[in-house]
């Protein structure tokens, strides 16, 4: 029973943590569509050809709630592919403060954070570059996403965008707890010891092993992955290929709100795969 609360608190508290960047990004979202000009909306999507630098930058705070509110965007067309996985790639989520906690050297940290932070920078201006190149969207298909994600989720727009922000708010915040609440219970009845043992037997196929704790959609596997890298069970470059393909929750946004699966299925191989690379050649060099 004991278990079953702490579950339920630590859900509860992941969750709430949330709520503020869900607010604030669909208050944007509502903003953009509603109330600025086609002129305005040309501008926020031109825009988006520098939006990789800016997403790893704001991606390397540690909060899961940054990669929550680039996928509500991405979603909603108002930032690129790029930019949405550079946030991915560049986000800490729990790895920062735990680094920090155990007095990690000054150096070794800023070394893992700059590695993320250019691997998301390099990985989403690469992202664009090929995306305009050899796969020119419709812009009518574009401008109509953000209307496309009121409609689904019954918003009731004309009665005011913050009226209409809250109720998106609630609607992911109560999907987003009960997801969260079953990956909690899951990983607390396989317990974190099992998952560590398993990574730290699979020494040659280490960034591989990582990178597919790093796509459970919880602040659990980063706490794992740098236990494990503190403890000195797992090398620099292990460390940064799961904490690298680790978004938080941002995935399970992603499924919510983009209804593409089969291009949600695309971009999460595509993080899976940049971090798991990344490691690898890291690993040779580092």
């Amino acid at each position: 029973m004991q278990e079953i609360l702490e579950v339920l608190q630590d859900t509860a508290i992941d969750t709430i943590k949330l709520l503020p960047f869900l607010f604030i990004t669909y208050l944007i979202m509502e903003y953009i569509e509603h109330k600025t000009s086609n002129k305005v909306k040309d501008v926020i999507k031109k825009s988006g050809k520098f939006g990789p630098l800016l997403g790893a930058i704001v991606g390397i705070f540690p909060q899961c709630g940054f990669s929550v509110s680039a996928t509500n965007l991405y979603a909603g067309r108002v930032i690129t592919l790029g930019t949405l996985i550079s946030v991915y790639l560049a986000t800490s989520d729990e790895m920062l403060p735990i680094l920090l906690t155990e007095a990690v050297p000054a150096g070794t940290i800023f070394t893992i954070l700059g590695i993320k932070l250019v691997l998301g920078i390099v990985a989403g201006f690469i992202i664009d570059f090929v995306i305009r190149m050899f796969r020119k969207e419709k812009v009518e298909e574009q401008e109509e996403k953000i209307e496309e994600i009121c409609e689904n989720e019954h918003c009731h727009c004309e009665e005011g965008i913050v009226t209409s922000a809250i109720k998106h708010t609630l609607n992911i915040t109560i999907f987003i707890f009960f997801i969260t609440l079953v990956l909690n219970g899951i990983i607390a009845y396989i317990g974190e010891d099992t998952i560590a043992h398993f990574i730290s037997k699979n020494v040659i196929l280490g960034p591989i092993v990582a990178g597919l704790i790093g796509l459970i959609p919880n602040c659990a596997s980063s706490v794992i992955l740098t236990e494990l890298f503190i403890s000195n069970v797992i090398s620099m470059p292990v460390l940064i290929s799961g904490v690298a393909v680790n978004a938080g929750v941002g995935l399970l946004v992603l499924f919510k709100t983009n209804k593409n699966v089969k291009e949600n299925i695309k971009i999460v191989g595509i993080l899976y795969l940049i971090g798991v690379l990344a490691g690898i050649i890291l690993e040779l060099f580092l």
